[in-house]
């Protein structure tokens, strides 16, 4: 007996840094939507807790308790199981793979005898709730207030992580100001994905700058998402340092892939389209 889970890569739209707590958690408020690429977990019955990686971007990847899938998995609690993650995202990329393969892992438990879900997923990380359940959602606080949002119209997007790795706690620190507002109250209806594009314009994500500021990659990156005939809107994913072109159709954004491959290379580049994935 086994069970799987998909964990696809989670996709900021929109990050707005809102404000910081006292005991040092930010507060945020994101459009959150979801990729069809992503990482596997797949889970099997076993005497012992074990961890094993495999995929193109396994290189790396921690086999012990400081991956979030062993963590989540034991704080999930039940009988133990060898658990395998097929590693196709790249790491530390500011598109949730840890807190995605965190929430597979969970999910792929639960189908595999039913155990109930850990009560407090932010003990896993700020993106483990919204990853649990993928999603388009509003995500604030410190990730656990997740709301509905808006239908969201045809998205396609090419994602490009340059191949470095921005440390979070880094970009936060070089973040100049923690009080900034919010999305609008109200999410407004947006009736197709040039309305969407033009709407994201008006918003931010307040990690992009100080993130700019310690990998000039990202800024490469940026421009040349920019630079496609195509491309409605060129951002930067959490914090970094994956970016995402934002196009209306698929063909429009695999017409970039050529071009973008040519200009970045050793960059991870694909085509996706945005929304919500099977899990």
């Amino acid at each position: 007996m086994a069970a799987e889970a998909f964990a696809p890569a989670k996709i900021n739209l929109t990050l707005h840094v809102t404000g910081q707590r006292a005991d040092g958690y930010h507060l945020l408020d994101s459009l959150v939507v979801f990729a069809d690429v992503g990482d596997v977990v797949r889970v099997v019955p076993a005497r012992d807790w074990s961890l094993a990686v495999t995929g193109p971007r396994a290189t790396g990847v921690p086999l012990d308790d400081s991956n979030l899938v062993l963590r989540a998995a034991r704080l999930a609690e039940g009988a133990p199981c060898a658990i395998t993650l097929v590693k196709n995202l790249p790491t530390a990329s500011g598109i949730g793979g840890g807190s995605a393969d965190a929430a597979a892992c969970l999910r792929a438990l639960h189908r595999l005898d039913g155990r109930a879900m850990p009560p407090d997923l932010t003990k896993l990380g700020a993106d483990v709730p919204v990853c649990l359940h993928p999603a388009p959602r509003r995500m604030s606080g410190i990730g656990e207030v997740l709301d509905d949002v808006p239908p969201l119209p045809p998205l396609f997007a090419v994602l490009v992580h340059p191949g470095l790795a921005v440390a979070t706690p880094a970009v936060f620190r070089a973040l100049r100001n923690r009080d900034n507002p919010a999305m609008p109250a109200s999410l407004p209806a947006w009736p197709d994905t040039r309305a969407l594009a033009q709407w994201l314009a008006t918003q931010r994500n307040d990690l992009e700058p100080p993130a700019c500021h310690i990998a000039p990659e990202i800024s490469e990156v940026l421009n040349r998402l920019r630079d496609q005939q195509a491309c409605l809107l060129a951002r930067m994913s959490g914090s970094g340092a994956t970016c995402f072109g934002l196009f209306t159709t698929a063909d429009a954004a695999h017409s970039a892939l050529g071009p973008l491959v040519a200009q970045l290379p050793g960059a991870w580049i694909v085509a996706t389209r945005l929304g919500a994935p099977p899990t």
